[in-house]
């Protein structure tokens, strides 16, 4: 964990916007990376030099978060400004949803296109494609990231243990034969292609919960799909076909100001890296997922060094969530995880209300502004549209982002001091004000059996003081039931505001 001594040193920029042209701006997420996964943050059993070296040279946060536990309302909130949980239909998407944020909203992207930025988003989306009726995958896809302010796409629709098994560019599936139609379910079978379940001899990867329908490239996945052959994705190339689009808009925007958010899909489930990463640890598939990750990122950096705009461009790396092991396939992540502990010193990890829930990997890397060095400062992705928005002197409309606030000087390095209060997103909410955290109650399991994650859910709720108990093991409700009535109060308003 980033000590309070080792973190923001004198002799930062008072005003450190851009001085004469806008920078470029590039997210990359990462998914279900946890806080303790990369070496910068005190990983030893892999090595992620290329994001070491973003840190080293950025700005580096310990009290950083996603908006939730899980990635589709993490995206939804840092995309719109708005907490997921204010709506029902926010949650872990299925493959064949209808676009989830409505057209009309304003995002992001359209933040910095009213900025005169490129727009483009590249990789996992997870957000749903098309109208309520459902996409048409042999057709023209849409609503889509066109209708929200990007101006490029290129999309693996949800994720990849989830049909459809191809990539969307724009608005269509890219290699499609109109010969071999795409036919999705997630109610029934569809088709004759092999399920899981019924032939697991032709597995190359088999599940160890959920996961047992059809079959692509000897994976079996959540869903039904049938067609679209000519199309289908290979899992161990994945992360190369999405760099290499990512790489390639920056080629072709590099003369203007672009916005980028390349979104991993490492090092989710099903974990396949290329074989060229296959044993560059001792850790099996999630291990080698994570060395292709540091691949991935060093690949955007080559091509911004290139083309000379490396100190003319704000990078931030994240991750959607936190960790998990075991999420579904028997891929030897729980045994092969020796010492490494991917939540870091805190505790749960995807799915949960604890502290590795949400608490993620963050690096502000923009040389001509930052300087490198180490927050405390409370962020969450859901601040980044209203954060951009006061780097770049727009006014937001307003209704656009209406539960994040602006932390850009924390975010340039000028403050130590973030949000006040936050509420972060698992099956029951949680709320930060300062280093004390309430998590409201809840008759939900305490633990996920399937992938052994603690979730932090009581009847009566858990109150913690983070200063002294980053880990989450003392439950103060009862020695200051005061505070805890105060904070369960404050949720209870902020819950009804809008």
């Amino acid at each position: 964990m980033l000590a309070a001594e080792d973190s923001i040193g004198a002799g930062f920029p008072q005003n450190a916007h851009f001085k004469s042209k806008k920078p470029n701006v590039v997210i990359i997420y990462a998914d279900d990376l946890g806080y303790g996964d990369l070496s910068c943050y005190g990983a030893t059993a892999v090595q992620t030099p290329r994001i070491d070296a973003l840190a080293q040279n950025g700005l580096m946060f310990s009290d950083a978060h996603a908006a939730a536990a899980t990635c589709t309302p993490s995206r939804f909130a840092m995309l719109t400004g708005t907490y997921a949980w204010r709506r029902k239909d926010t949650g872990i998407a299925r493959g064949d949803a209808p676009l989830i944020i409505r057209p009309e909203t304003f995002t992001i992207a359209d933040l910095f296109k009213k900025a005169a930025y490129q727009t483009a988003v590249v990789g996992k989306w997870h957000l749903g494609l098309g109208p309520s009726e459902g996409a048409n995958w042999n057709g023209v896809i849409q609503p889509g990231p066109l209708e929200l302010g990007f101006d490029y796409a290129f999309l693996i629709p949800a994720t990849g243990d989830r049909v459809p098994c191809v990539y969307v560019e724009n608005h269509r599936v890219v290699g499609l034969d109109s010969n071999d139609p795409i036919e999705v379910s997630f109610k029934k079978k569809v088709g004759k292609e092999p399920i899981g379940a019924d032939r697991p001899d032709l597995l190359t990867m088999h599940p160890s919960h959920g996961h047992d329908r059809t079959i692509i490239h000897g994976i079996s996945r959540i869903g039904y799909m049938s067609g679209g052959k000519s199309a289908w994705w290979k899992d161990e190339d994945m992360a190369d076909d999405i760099t290499n689009k990512a790489v390639q808009f920056i080629d072709r925007s590099a003369g203007d100001p672009f916005f980028l958010f390349f979104s991993l899909h490492d090092i989710h489930v099903p974990r396949v890296p290329h074989p060229r990463f296959v044993g560059s640890t001792d850790m099996g598939p999630r291990g080698d997922a994570i060395a292709q990750t540091d691949w991935c990122v060093g690949q955007i950096i080559d091509k911004l060094s290139e083309k000379g705009i490396l100190d003319d461009t704000l990078i931030l790396f994240t991750s959607d969530n936190g960790p998990v092991i075991d999420d579904g396939y028997q891929d030897d992540a729980v045994k092969k995880l020796g010492t490494h502990q991917p939540s870091g010193p805190f505790r749960g990890g995807k799915y949960s209300a604890f502290e590795a829930g949400t608490r993620v990997p963050w690096i502000m890397h923009w040389p001509a502004a930052i300087q490198k060095g180490k927050s405390p400062a409370l962020a969450c992705q859901i601040d980044l549209m209203a954060s951009f928005a006061a780097l770049l002197g727009e006014t937001l409309p307003e209704e656009a982002s209406p539960d994040g606030e602006s932390i850009l000087p924390a975010l340039m390095g000028q403050s130590h001091i973030g949000r006040e209060t936050l509420v972060l997103q698992a099956r029951a909410l949680s709320l930060r004000k300062g280093l004390w955290k309430w998590i409201e109650p809840s008759r939900a399991p305490a633990i996920n059996r399937q992938t052994n994650i603690e979730l932090g859910h009581d009847p009566k709720g858990k109150l913690f003081y983070l200063g002294d108990d980053p880990g989450e093991r003392r439950d103060l409700k009862e020695s200051y039931s005061e505070v805890a009535e105060e904070l369960q109060k404050l949720l209870y308003t902020m819950k009804g505001r809008r």
